[in-house]
């Protein structure tokens, strides 16, 4: 049962923005990341979380608490901002307590907070630290403790990764995950890097343009994408035309791809209907072959060394690019070649999946 439920959030701001019908659940515990690109409505969500922002329709609830209403300060809700909003002409102690004195809690009481959110994010000892004397990764750290000290219900974060570099997001994340662990708080993370989501997350909520595409584990999202959205969202993919053929039985079908014929399953409940269609392939999921019924003829074009695997570009006859991964000797630059799915019939865990034609 979920602690936390979105109920048909909508926060309108013209015909084309905002959030539209939101529905959502997250179990006590959980930890939800909401991901999309620019535009697709998750701050906006995570803002009418927070009571930044007051829905036009649909409601928020806690449990069995209707907090659709109440200001920030009623909520009991914990926010760590994309830019952290620490105070420079305070230490990191006073940080820390600042949202605690906004609560009526001070003195000895506040104090031992301040000790223990500390020693939660391995900062024990820091109170009297200058927040210009620490790295990016410590005052995310003291931000982080801020809003846990107040010993919230649910923990917001907004882009919490966003201003470190490479390696210190890596390793960053890792103690982010242990850390909302430990403590068992039911947690929202929104961002737009699909790593951080996969990495922080139990479920992962692919938003676009106000709407939720699909909600799902991330390895639900990229082996069974719902919609072509989420499969060109969700990890590495290229899409070529084609044309389902009128023969399918037990739900494995001839498809028609520039001239080569594959045989390809659909996902579990999705009709076959013969006509054109759209395939998603991921890089694993096809192959260099020397089956001349099979592969699509096609030109190497580019070649990437990725260590386990190298990822080469190929351009068919139609113009379609496609990416796929192989061993790194497999081909050349200007080498012609052919390329098809590498089981045969493939289907959607095995990185071919079918749509209705049209964009993605």
């Amino acid at each position: 049962m979920s602690y936390l439920v979105l109920d048909g959030l909508t926060r309108r701001f013209g015909a084309e923005t905002g959030v539209f019908g939101l529905g959502l659940g997250v179990e006590q515990g959980g930890i939800l990341a909401l991901l999309g690109p620019s535009g697709s409505g998750k701050t906006t969500t995570l803002r009418m979380l927070g009571g930044f922002e007051r829905p036009d329709a649909g409601r928020i609830l806690v449990g069995t608490e209707d907090v659709t209403a109440l200001r920030p300060e009623r909520r009991h809700f914990g926010m760590v901002f994309q830019h952290y909003a620490l105070f420079p002409h305070l230490d990191v102690g006073e940080n820390v307590a600042f949202g605690l004195e906004s609560r009526g809690v001070g003195g000895s009481e506040a104090a031992r907070r301040v000790r223990e959110a500390l020693a939660l994010v391995d900062l024990a000892g820091f109170e009297r630290r200058p927040v210009a004397a620490l790295s990016g990764g410590q005052q995310q750290r003291v931000a982080l403790a801020r809003a846990l000290a107040p010993e919230p219900r649910v923990l917001l974060l907004d882009e919490p990764l966003s201003n470190l570099d490479p390696a210190l997001r890596e390793r960053t994340r890792r103690e982010l995950r242990a850390l909302i662990r430990r403590v068992g708080i039911t947690t929202v993370i929104v961002t737009h890097e699909q790593e951080d989501a996969f990495d922080l997350a139990d479920r992962v909520a692919v938003l676009a343009q106000g709407k939720l595409e699909q909600l799902g584990t991330p390895e639900e999202l990229y082996r069974h994408p719902a919609t072509p959205f989420v499969g060109r969202f969700i990890g590495r993919s290229s899409w070529i035309g084609g044309t389902v053929l009128p023969d399918a039985a037990d739900g494995v079908g001839a498809v028609v791809v520039e001239g080569a014929r594959w045989r390809v399953r659909l996902e579990a409940g999705r009709p076959l209907v013969p006509g054109p269609c759209a395939l998603l392939l991921r890089p694993e999921g096809v192959a260099f072959t020397t089956d001349a019924a099979r592969g699509v003829p096609a030109t190497v074009t580019d070649r990437r060394y990725a260590g386990a695997s190298t990822f080469y570009l190929a351009q068919t006859a139609g113009g379609v690019l496609l990416e796929i991964a192989a061993p790194g000797a497999a081909a050349v630059v200007g080498q012609a070649v052919r390329v098809a799915p590498v089981v045969e019939p493939a289907g959607p865990g095995d990185g071919v999946h079918l749509f209705p034609p049209g964009p993605a």
